[in-house]
């Protein structure tokens, strides 16, 4: 269990926190994706990084790995049950965004899904 810091928005808050942790959840919910095509949509973040955010929404629940035993083994990203029930509240922070900010999302880089 994590440690709850004194209040649920704040442990929720606490999950998501992260240069990089929001659009990884957030292009997961296109489907699933290996590594290098997270990688590529996410101009600027490092591997070391990019691996380290992974590793913590692992942990946290959000998504999970998969391993496909073959030779080169073949590692997918997807989200859990819990990582798709963050969608919705990502949904409605762009339309909050969009509202009261006055900005307008951009469309994601069209990057293939894993055959």
């Amino acid at each position: 269990m994590l440690p709850n810091y004194g209040c649920p928005v704040k442990a929720t808050t606490k999950v998501v926190a992260g240069k990089w942790k929001v659009a990884i959840v957030w292009h997961l919910s296109f489907g699933t994706r290996r590594f290098a095509e997270i990688r590529d949509l996410l101009p600027g973040v490092s591997e070391k990084v990019l691996t380290a955010q992974l590793r913590q929404l692992q942990k946290d629940g959000v998504l999970r790995r998969i391993v496909t035993p073959i030779v080169p083994p073949r590692v997918d990203y997807e989200l859990t049950e819990a990582g798709w029930e963050l969608i919705p509240i990502m949904q409605s922070m762009c339309d909050w965004g969009q509202k009261h900010l006055g900005i307008l999302p951009t469309l994601p880089r069209k990057v293939p899904l894993s055959a």
